[in-house]
């Protein structure tokens, strides 16, 4: 086809449609997770996604010449590159840098999302800008650079519906670290106080004490938790009043009401990671010795220094 004026201003003219609608999709806030945080996910955990294809589909429906289509569709994917990086704050990006530290250590092949929305209903939930297009499925454990957020309960083409960890429905399976004793936690929902979990023991023989910290345990077919995602620490032992197994208030890792840049895992770990993922625990402070010398017979003692001294 020839290079007419018309043909060259039928290409500027579908070159300021796409990047209209590039513009719009990132202030509505309602599109996919930002390429830009797809793209580092994929880079630590396979498969880049290519940006820009529905644009690329509408080029290649036209009849330009193929290699100002190509320009044009290289420089649509590079501008909408840099939108995504504009559209990172250092917070977010602070966020993913933690979610692939906590993946990699559990060995998690994840999708990187963002929460775009809160439930309205009965139950604790946000929704994702991630779906079935990114591979996401129902029964899929969600985890951020803390721990365990919740999982998959529903899933649309291009979002899903996450339960989260904290509802008064969420009954998560766990093993406590270093012993691997084993009970599950039930989440204190919207009306208990200081958002603490419950966490029961299984076996009436288990011993708790303060401080130790929780993991998932393994799941059949890794649904609706994969192992080894960190739960919470132990915060206080609760009396029994006759339960047979030991009981205890647990603090999250996680803060539900402060959720930004979360992981889709999406595979799971080859092997049952354990306590792998955990935080360390903080160090003690250091011990003071303080060394009083012997004092002579008959000496009196010195009289303490005053506050102006």
């Amino acid at each position: 086809m020839r290079d007419t004026r018309r043909v060259r201003r039928v290409l500027v003219g579908l070159l300021i449609v796409a990047l209209a609608l590039i513009g719009l999709s990132y202030a509505d806030g309602k599109s996919s997770l930002l390429h830009g945080i797809k793209a580092a996910s994929a880079s630590v955990f396979g498969g880049a996604e290519h940006a820009g294809s529905s644009v690329a589909g509408v080029f290649s429906s036209s009849n330009s010449s193929s290699s100002q289509v190509t320009k044009l569709q290289q420089e649509v994917v590079r501008l909408r590159a840099e939108l995504s990086g504009a559209n990172l704050s250092k917070t977010e990006y602070a966020q993913l840098h933690q979610l692939l530290l906590v993946a990699g250590a559990g060995g998690y092949r994840i999708v990187a999302s963002r929460v775009i929305a809160l439930g309205q209903g009965f139950q604790q939930t946000v929704t994702l800008d991630v779906g079935s297009a990114d591979g996401v499925k129902v029964g899929q454990t969600v985890l951020n650079g803390q721990g365990l957020v919740g999982s998959v309960t529903a899933v649309a083409g291009s979002t899903c519906t996450v339960l989260l960890a904290d509802d008064s429905s969420s009954v998560i399976g766990v093993a406590v670290a270093p012993g691997g004793q084993l009970g599950y936690v039930s989440g204190p929902g919207k009306t208990s106080g200081g958002g603490l979990m419950k966490l029961q023991m299984l076996n009436s023989t288990s011993v708790l004490k303060v401080g130790e910290q929780l993991v998932t345990w393994a799941a059949v077919h890794n649904k609706p938790y994969v192992p080894g995602v960190p739960v919470g620490t132990i915060t206080k032992l609760l009396n029994r009043n006759g339960s047979l197994t030991a009981i205890a208030q647990v603090r999250p890792f996680v803060n539900y009401g402060a959720l930004g840049i979360v992981g889709v895992v999406v595979s799971p770990p080859n092997h049952n990671p354990r306590f792998a993922v955990l935080p360390p625990l903080p160090h003690p402070g250091p011990t003071v010795t303080v060394t009083v010398p012997a004092r002579k017979p008959g000496a009196s003692a010195s009289p303490s220094p005053s506050a102006g001294g």
